[in-house]
């Protein structure tokens, strides 16, 4: 027999049969391959059974040939509760405005939570995302993707070295960690600050130590800058060196760029077209009608449904059609070699340290060859030249 969950989500009937021989009308049921269950016979000529009612269409011939009347008496499962329920339209209606309701407040913003954030920092963070539209009562489909939150709120928020953007249901979680200022080390091991590379000293700081060099002085790798020792030979004592020395390096820089290059920009015409996502599969809703520019490209954004907590396999998406124009742009010598200058130096800051900056620059060599200028430029950078060296007490 069928899963009685299954029976009830089908629906199934009881009916009573009036015949000369009842017993005929079972056999051939049977027969037909229609299931019946529990049986009883009420009369001489009356049974009671149920069936399911996938299968009622099919006991009229067998009515007909064992002359038999049927008389249904009672009805059950789902099919026929709704059609009760299509009879009874007030209830209908505020079942689907309850419904509506549920799903249409699982997809707003309800709620906004701040976690570790001083008041001050909280009240500029709750600033900064009313800028960008999230309230209470937006539309979570309307609103920008929770890393598009995150990176803008970390850029704009001072007083935070990092913003974590969650979103649970109905509810923005905002998680933010302050800046805060690193306890200086109280003790240092004796040390001598010595020179990374070759270079000339540009400038120089000392805290704690002696000062070997100074200003303009060529230095080798190696060369100590700041020395751990102080006060006069015989009454000498060891400290950690601690300060700043900046030195002036050189660098070469071999770059090649072409007079032409082929560029594509965005005309700002554009086209949209909305769809409703079910399962997968783009419904569209709004935007009919094939694309009619020769160039463009695609911008695609999904915001999913959901109700209650749960995610629906329902979401709204809209794509971008941006039309875009090609076209090839040639230098003159001179702006290819500005062009190039530019590249080689961004590649340069690249590879250079945080405090590093580029004092100067010289070209040293330019050619032009089949459509391509070939720049050797040398650049002068100051940049921090220390390392420490320790001290080993006894040598």
């Amino acid at each position: 027999m069928k899963n009685f969950f299954i029976k009830r989500i089908q629906g199934y009937v009881r009916l009573y049969v009036d015949a000369p021989f009842p017993e005929h009308f079972l056999n051939r049921c049977l027969e037909e391959g229609i299931e019946v269950w529990k049986i009883k016979k009420v009369g001489e000529k009356r049974i009671s059974f149920y069936m399911d009612l996938e299968n009622v269409h099919r006991i009229r011939p067998i009515a007909k040939k064992t002359e038999s009347k049927v008389h249904f008496s009672s009805r059950f499962g789902l099919p026929f509760f709704l059609k009760r329920m299509l009879t009874r339209s007030g209830f209908v209606v505020g079942i689907l405005l309850c419904l509506i309701m549920l799903f249409v407040g699982s997809n707003m913003v309800w709620g906004i939570e701040v976690k570790g954030a001083s008041p001050q920092v909280e009240t500029q963070l709750i600033k900064l995302i009313h800028e960008i539209g999230l309230k209470k009562g937006k539309f979570q489909f309307q609103l920008p993707p929770e890393e598009d939150i995150q990176t803008y709120v970390t850029e704009q928020l001072d007083g935070a070295t990092w913003v974590g953007v969650k979103k649970k249901g109905t509810t923005y979680e905002f998680e933010v960690v302050e800046q805060t200022l690193p306890e200086r080390a109280e003790l240092l091991d004796p040390r001598h600050l010595v020179s990374t590379r070759k270079a000339i000293i540009h400038d120089i700081y000392v805290e704690h130590g002696q000062a070997l060099v100074k200003p303009n002085d060529f230095v080798q790798k190696g060369d100590i800058l700041i020395s751990g020792y102080i006060g006069k030979e015989g009454n000498e004592q060891i400290v950690p060196a601690v300060g700043v020395v900046r030195g002036e390096i050189w660098y070469k820089s071999h770059v090649e760029t072409s007079i032409e290059s082929l560029f594509t920009n965005l005309t700002g015409e554009h086209k949209e077209k909305h769809y409703l996502q079910v399962f997968g599969l783009d419904i569209p809703i709004w935007g009919f009608g094939k694309t009619e520019y020769e160039n463009f490209r695609e911008f695609e954004d999904e915001k999913p449904f959901q109700f209650l907590k749960w995610e629906l396999p329902l979401a709204y998406k809209k794509t971008t059609i941006s039309e875009t124009t090609p076209f090839q742009r040639t230098y003159s010598k001179e702006d290819a070699i500005e062009k190039a200058k530019e590249f080689s130096k961004k590649e340069l800051m690249k590879r250079l340290p945080d405090n590093a900056e580029v004092h100067g620059e010289k070209l040293l060599h330019e050619t032009l060859e089949n459509g391509k200028v070939i720049l050797e430029i040398h650049y002068e950078v100051i940049e921090d030249i220390m390392q420490v060296q320790p001290i080993i007490q006894g040598d």
